[in-house]
């Protein structure tokens, strides 16, 4: 009876069909569960500025996709507009059009019918979360195609993203069951990696290895991402957050990239078995920020084929990282390329679903969260045998500790033989150093007193000077002053005749008895004495004064032949006593020196010469200066 009343519903469906347009294929639905991908069945409209409402498209010919039970509009900022044609041949009166692409990001649909256009739904990521049919993300519409009915539907998209249309006819009852399937199988997808996470944190609390956290962090991350692909992660995290739901995608792939990054570095070691490539990790870090600016800045297209293009390339420069470490015969590293490829290869067929390559199906369409549960059991083995590695490296370093701590045992007593009969060498330095010291220090208390006596020479000198200055300055005018007297004496002499006796006896008398003239004789020669005594006091004081000379420490020009003459003149007496002394002074210049300390070495080469030649009679030194060629002068003591 069913079938009898199909096949009457089948012929007047074909019988009102004339009244519709021939250029769109009609998909009649005959009553089963689910219809195939009508990819095939529809027409497509681009709307490059978004103008055309859909009163302008009731009637306009759709031309046929002809690419495949999925077509695939490409990606572009137009809006594209989609129109299938369908028939209801079956008694049910309960029917959805469902999209099977979270992705897309504005989804408007229209049932037309007779000319007149019925709204019935607007959805996507950029529009608010309904939960009509379930907690997804998931395209679904209600068609009001009763039995034995037909009409068109229009569909309105755009989408940043890839903008493939997967379009399917259910029944209600037939959806449910299926999305209850989906729940069973992502719910044992979810309690996977859920499991895996909280092991793996459990390990990473106890052994405080940072490989177990960055392990963990990625498998929540790639949970999320997978999810975000399947529409739920928008859903959970924040439903009424449109901004985010479009952006979950691009920003749990950039996480996941980095969490995979920063667990192989830690996992493999990259950072010590392959330095160089750290440098390349910062481009690429560099490279998602780059993506994620362009989406956040409005350039949603550009962002994503750049996320895309980076994560393309990053996948393959942690895999050539893998399979370097893994050539380097590191059993971790072979376990994280075995894991990586199997994840890639879930990559690669999700794309090449994408692309037509391979057909839209359950498995192709969840390949790459069935490829991320392979991929976490592979490390999950890898991390496993990373503490039995573990372990074998600490058996052997302990084994190594041992054998270096006999080593060491030997070397110790060794060196105790040696440390003996270095210590005894050094303390014999050391005495030799103290002996030392303590004739350093006796020469420098020498030198204090030496230069504290030079300061009280100096002083005397100076004391010194002032009265010779005095008895110098006063000689001339006191022979000024006799000569006077002696001209006035002459004078009184000469008028001897013209004095009375009487009173001329007894000056010449007095002067007689006192005996001028020996007298006037006596006081030229004492003057005279008293002028070579003041020179010679003055001549001392200056060789004092240059020979103690107070700016010892300044390095200034001094003339090195008065240097000679002022310590000869100090050590004068005692070298006209006992020798000869023969000066051959050339014309030097002045040279920049310590004039003070040169005193000294002169007064030493002198003193220590006049005690080597002692007693002897016939003792001769000679001191010859002269200029060398070049800028240097020579001083000879023999």
């Amino acid at each position: 009876m069913r079938s009898a009343r199909s096949v009457f519903l089948g012929a007047l469906v074909l019988a009102c069909l004339g009244s519709t347009s021939a250029a769109d294929p009609v998909y009649l639905y005959l009553g089963q569960d689910h219809s195939p991908f009508l990819g095939e069945r529809v027409g497509a409209i681009t709307d490059q500025d978004g103008e055309l409402k859909v009163q302008d498209l009731i009637g306009a010919r759709f031309p046929a996709m002809n690419s495949g039970a999925v077509p695939d509009l490409g990606i572009s900022d137009a809006v594209q507009w989609v129109r299938l044609e369908l028939a209801n041949a079956s008694d049910e009166n309960d029917l959805l059009l469902h999209i099977a692409n979270p992705e897309i990001d504005e989804v408007d649909a229209w049932y037309v019918q007779h000319d007149h256009a019925m709204f019935l739904g607007s959805l996507g990521l950029d529009r608010p979360y309904s939960a009509q049919f379930g907690p997804y993300a998931d395209l679904t519409f209600r068609l009001p195609l009763d039995p034995g009915s037909s009409g068109a539907v229009l569909l309105r998209m755009r989408s940043a993203k890839p903008l493939l249309v997967p379009v399917q006819i259910w029944t209600r009852a037939a959806y449910l069951t299926s999305s209850s399937q989906r729940n069973t199988y992502l719910g044992g997808y979810v309690g996977i990696m859920l499991v895996m996470a909280v092991y793996n944190l459990f390990i990473f609390l106890s052994i405080r290895d940072r490989s177990y956290m960055f392990y963990v962090l990625y498998i929540l991350s790639v949970l999320a991402a997978q999810l975000a692909f399947v529409g739920i992660t928008p859903v959970v995290v924040a439903p009424s957050l449109t901004f985010l739901a479009s952006k979950a995608s691009i920003l749990l792939t950039t996480v996941t990239a980095i969490c995979a990054s920063e667990f192989l570095r830690h996992f493999l070691h990259t950072h010590e078995r392959l330095p160089s490539f750290s440098r390349a990790t910062r481009w690429f870090y560099a490279a998602f920020g780059v993506g994620l600016a362009l989406d956040l800045a409005g350039a949603r297209i550009a962002g994503y084929q750049v996320i895309q293009l980076v994560s393309a390339l990053f996948a393959c420069y942690l895999l050539a990282q893998a399979y370097l470490i893994s050539r380097q015969g590191y059993r971790p590293g072979t376990y994280f390329l075995i894991a990586w490829s199997v994840f890639l290869l879930g990559v690669m067929t999700f794309v090449m679903k994408d692309w037509g390559l391979l057909p839209y199906t359950g498995v192709t369409r969840y390949m790459m969260p069935l490829g991320s549960v392979a991929e976490v059991v592979f490390l999950s083995f890898g991390l496993a045998d990373r503490i039995n590695v573990l372990r074998q490296e600490k058996e052997r370093s302990q084994a190594e500790a041992l054998h270096v701590s006999r080593e060491n045992e030997k070397i110790i007593r060794e060196q105790n033989v040696v440390l003996e009969k270095k210590v005894h060498e050094r303390t014999r330095a050391l005495q030799e150093s103290n002996d030392h010291l303590k004739r350093t220090q006796t020469q420098l208390v020498d030198a204090e007193k030496m230069a504290s006596l030079g300061q009280l020479t100096a002083g005397i000198a100076h004391e010194i000077n002032n009265p010779v200055n005095f008895i110098t300055s006063n000689i001339a005018p006191l022979r000024r002053d006799l000569d006077d007297l002696l001209e006035v004496l002459a004078a009184y002499r000469a008028l001897g005749g013209r004095v009375p006796p009487e009173v001329l006896d007894p000056v010449l008398s007095l002067e007689k008895e006192l005996d001028i003239d020996i007298s006037i004789e006596e006081l030229a020669e004492i003057i005279g004495s008293i002028a070579e005594g003041a020179d010679r006091t003055a001549e001392i004081v200056r060789g004092l004064r240059n020979f103690s000379r107070l700016d010892e420490d300044d390095l200034k020009a001094a003339d090195l032949n008065e240097g000679i003459r002022s310590t000869i003149t100090v050590l004068g007496p005692q070298l006209r006593d006992q020798v000869e002394l023969v000066m051959d002074l050339g014309e030097l210049p002045k040279v920049e020196c310590y004039a003070g300390k040169l005193n000294q070495v002169f007064m030493n080469i002198l003193t220590n010469a006049v005690q080597a030649l002692g007693d002897r009679t016939d003792g001769r030194i000679v001191v010859r200066s002269k200029v060398l060629d070049g800028d240097s002068v020579e001083i000879r003591f023999r």
